[in-house]
């Protein structure tokens, strides 16, 4: 319905433009708190969390005009299950859940045509009389509804849901029901009608029906997801299997082709029409993949978003995850998957007045897209209903039937004079200064914005700020806050030769620099020393051509070495900064009687640190860290940080070891006795050694190592005669080790 205009963009216009670009390039070096950060709305993506009223988003992401859509009339009924439209232009409704059935007139006046005991009416069909057929459910009948409203049963089956009707070729009345998914023909004989049972699908449900130019009887089912051509004589030959749930509906295109909307089995519709599925409308997704990269430095991790949720990195053809998917059924027999999401309901499917596209209307937000056969699509136009629950197309004409509120809506080729575009909220994390707005577009536009310090815009936001008409840049003059949202306004142009449009909008701000936090430190056990390991070296030339690094990908961390280090204190730590700015670190130390801190390192960029031992004195000692924005941060703007570690012992003197008397020698074994002492920590174990042989563990007399003095006492067994010599040697809780050997002779 709507194609995208050739651009030409003059020569002062494409000079603004470049001088955008190098903005952008600015922005995106490194963009820390001291430094703008830029969101850009660019690609057709990002545009569609917005709210559209009143213009279409191209695949491409151009904002513009949209079809003028027409409120033709209101049911007062929360759901619209069923439509047709009959050779006069008279559309008729079937609602939910009191079983109404509307006419409305060409001239757009409505009127209750028949209430049905049924709570649904779930398939409407126009014969060639212009009789109305009414299929309702549950334990669902076929009403035979006159022009004057008068109704009698005209199909009463066992089936317990009545879904879909269509006309045959040859006037009779094709019924699809469910829960046994079977297909009636009904015809008119006579004073009662005859009905016979056209086919057994073995499905569940015949959900949709449709029949073609030809004739061919086309039925969709559920919950096999067949495509199935019914012959007169009931013979059924399967057009497509897909490994989606259920066909929802059927559309025939004039070239023969047909299009089929299948739904998943988180989508499908086949339960009972009492308990509808309402979909709460999803991100959109689009069917094409495209390409939208917004520079945006600022964010929880501190890097670029390179994609957004939702965003299309499958084939289109890739239907495993989908939930709706719309294919196209060639006349060779050939299928190609149109559209499909993962998140995106679709409810309604018609032609489009162009050849070669089809209309989708989902429960994502009441919108209708307009798909060409090779993928590309636009959001036509966004109605302001919850869902689109059915398409026809009638004389040039699209109708489209909505749901949470049930109402018929109509649209054509022309175009609405003015149309708004609200932008997704953006938050900025923290209170920001706003920079200047521009955008890419011509004809009547301008751009408005609002802040608050709320997620959702209301009353405690701004109000709109004054038009912004330049697309090249104007100041932004909202207040100072944490969240910023843009409109859009489009007006048709004076010239119908040039289309209004805008695209790639980008707002530039400052976030408050906060503090950087040291959020806990570790003390790593005695004498466990830590050593930087090589990393991944970053490209020189990064640095020097301004761009940020983090847009070239995350550069991996090999977190330090372990090695053993006598009397080695080392420490790690965990900070984050907000701002996501590069911190460094500055490391202080006092005695715990002390108050004044001393710098032990400064300008330190690793996160942890190691002291050895051996330059302090034995003592309780507490560890000061200090992080620092400084790196990212003007001078005089920096901000810092800090944390204290839990005291921590410094312990470079070794326990000392003395004999206890004279040995005991005996002929049969000798004894000494060892004492141990331990200033500054506890005795942690002692081994023994004879002659040099190997060590071997003691225990003191008290049976346990747990105090600064301990006493042992070494046995060994009859010694040859001679010197021996016997050592011991003992660790206190800090590793030191202290020594001694005995000479005796025997």
């Amino acid at each position: 319905m709507i194609t995208k205009q050739a651009k030409s963009i003059p020569p002062a216009t494409a000079i603004a433009f470049a001088s955008i670009v190098l903005l952008v390039l600015l922005f995106a070096a490194g963009a820390r708190a001291g430094q703008p950060a830029l969101w850009e709305t660019s690609g057709r993506v990002e545009l569609l969390k917005g709210d559209a009223r009143g213009v279409s988003i191209s695949d491409t992401g151009m904002v513009m005009l949209a079809p003028r859509l027409t409120e033709v009339f209101n049911t007062q009924q929360t759901y619209v299950w069923s439509s047709a439209i009959d050779s006069q232009g008279n559309v008729f409704l079937g609602t939910g859940h009191d079983g109404k059935t509307f006419k409305i007139t060409p001239s757009g006046s409505g009127s209750l045509l028949y209430d049905a005991t049924e709570l649904d009416v779930t398939a409407l069909a126009v014969g060639r009389d212009g009789v109305l057929y009414a299929g309702t459910s549950p334990d669902g009948k076929v009403y035979r509804i006159g022009a004057d409203g008068k109704a009698d049963v005209y199909f009463d089956p066992s089936d317990k849901y009545i879904w879909s009707l269509a006309l045959m070729s040859d006037g009779s009345l094709a019924v699809g029901t469910g829960d046994n998914g079977k297909l009636y023909r009904v015809r008119s004989a006579g004073a009662s009608p005859e009905s016979s049972l056209l086919a057994n699908t073995n499905q569940t449900h015949v959900i949709s029906l449709a029949v073609t130019r030809q004739g061919d009887l086309i039925a969709g089912t559920d919950s096999g997801g067949l495509v199935l051509r019914v012959s007169p004589e009931g013979k059924m030959f399967a057009l497509f299997d897909t490994q989606l749930r259920e066909i929802h509906a059927l559309a025939p295109a004039a070239d023969g082709s047909i299009y089929a909307l299948a739904l998943s089995d988180a989508a499908s519709s086949a339960r009972t029409p009492s308990a509808p599925v309402v979909t709460t409308p999803q991100p959109s997704e689009g069917a094409t993949p495209t390409t939208s990269v917004t520079i945006t430095p600022i964010d929880e991790t501190g890097a670029p978003i390179q994609g957004q949720p939702g965003a299309p990195t499958r084939s289109r053809s890739d239907v495993s995850n989908a939930r709706s998917a719309v294919f196209r059924i060639l006349p060779d027999g050939a299928t190609d998957v149109v559209w499909s999401s993962t998140t995106v309901t679709a409810f309604a499917i018609a032609p489009a007045l162009q050849p070669g596209s089809v209309l989708i209307g989902t429960a994502d937000k009441g919108r209708i897209y307009s798909v060409t056969n090779d993928g590309r699509d636009t959001l036509l136009l966004q109605s302001p209903e919850g869902q689109i629950s059915s398409l026809f197309v009638k004389n040039n004409q699209v109708f489209a039937a909505s749901s949470n509120q049930g109402k018929l809506y109509r649209f054509g080729n022309d175009l609405v004079s003015e149309g708004t575009y609200e932008s997704p909220v953006r938050d900025a994390k923290l209170t920001a200064s706003w920079g200047r707005i521009w955008w890419r577009g011509t004809g009547a536009v301008e751009v408005q914005t609002r802040t608050g310090n709320g997620e959702r815009p209301d009353a405690t936001w701004s109000d709109w700020s004054t038009p912004y008409r330049n697309p090249e840049g104007t100041q932004i003059t909202s207040p100072r806050a944490r969240f910023i949202q843009w409109r859009a306004t489009v007006r048709s142009a004076n010239s119908s030769t040039t289309p209004s449009w805008i695209e790639d909008v980008s707002v530039a701000y400052l976030p408050r620099n906060v503090a950087p936090e040291v959020l806990s430190i570790s003390v790593l056990p005695i004498g466990v020393g830590l050593q930087q390991m090589a990393q991944v070296a970053l490209d020189p030339n990064v640095e020097s051509s301004g761009l940020d690094p983090s847009v070239f990908g995350p550069v991996a961390q090999v977190p330090p070495r372990r090695f053993y280090q006598r009397g080695a204190r080392s420490f790690q730590w965990q900070a984050e900064d907000r701002n996501s700015d590069t911190l460094e670190y500055a490391i202080y130390y006092r005695a715990l009687n002390e108050q004044t801190f001393r710098l032990l390192k400064d300008k330190l960029r690793d996160n942890f640190y190691t002291i050895d031992g051996a330059t302090l004195a034995d003592g309780r000692y507490v560890i000061k860290v200090v992080a620092s924005d400084g790196p990212d941060n003007p001078p005089g703007q920096k901000l810092t940080g800090e944390r204290l570690s839990e005291p921590v012992d410094i312990d470079n003197t070794p326990p000392t070891v003395k004999v206890m008397g004279q040995p005991q020698i005996t002929r049969d074994s000798v004894r000494v006795v060892f004492s141990v002492e331990d200033a500054t920590g506890k005795v942690r174990k002692a081994d023994a050694s004879i002659d040099g042989a190997a060590w071997s563990p003691v225990f003191p007399e008290d049976g346990i190592a747990d105090s600064g003095h301990e006493v042992y006492s070494v046995d060994f067994g009859a010694l040859g005669p001679g010197e021996h010599t016997i050592s011991l040697r003992s660790f206190d809780s800090s590793g030191n080790v202290g020594t001694l050997s005995v000479t005796v002779k025997r």
